[in-house]
């Protein structure tokens, strides 16, 4: 399975573009040895509105790919949880795991419709590079719960 960040904008030279290259290239080794092919960040333009940014989105979804949104809105999963829900995905034969994440106005309805299936990092509202960190981190650590690596201490 692939795993890839599908994410409104461009995420500059910083410590948040530092920190979720750091985590993506922790992940990809520990990633290969579980079965998950490879990790990409995908960046489409932002701008031009909802609809726009919606058309720019769906048409870098693979076809039969997995969709997780991330939205505020959406549950809240521990992430024992969600190391378990990404191995079950992998299991299953789920040839891409889509991560969204919209522009700073959310997602068009377009988006909502093709991608119901939500996750939350808390009920904050999030930056969107720190989200991209947070994701990034989050993955890292599913691929340890799952490879049974010490970096995950619940």
């Amino acid at each position: 399975m692939r795993l890839l960040f599908l994410v409104v904008g461009k995420l500059k030279s910083g410590p948040e573009r530092e920190l979720v290259d750091e985590y993506v290239k922790r992940t990809r080794p520990v990633a290969r040895g579980l079965g998950f092919q490879s990790i990409d960040e995908i960046e489409v333009a932002s701008g031009g509105g909802l609809d726009a940014e919606a058309v720019r989105i769906l048409e870098k979804i693979p076809h039969g790919a997995r969709i997780l949104r991330l939205d505020e809105f959406g549950p809240v999963m521990g992430s024992a949880d969600f190391a378990r829900k990404l191995g079950q995905w992998r299991d299953q034969g789920t040839p891409d795991l889509v991560f969204l994440i919209g522009g700073a106005e959310g997602y068009g309805e377009a988006v909502k419709q093709s991608a119901p299936d939500t996750l939350a990092f808390g009920p904050q509202t999030w930056p969107h590079r720190l989200v991209r960190v947070m994701l990034a981190e989050q993955v890292y650590r599913a691929a340890s719960i799952l490879a049974g690596t010490p970096y995950h201490k619940a």
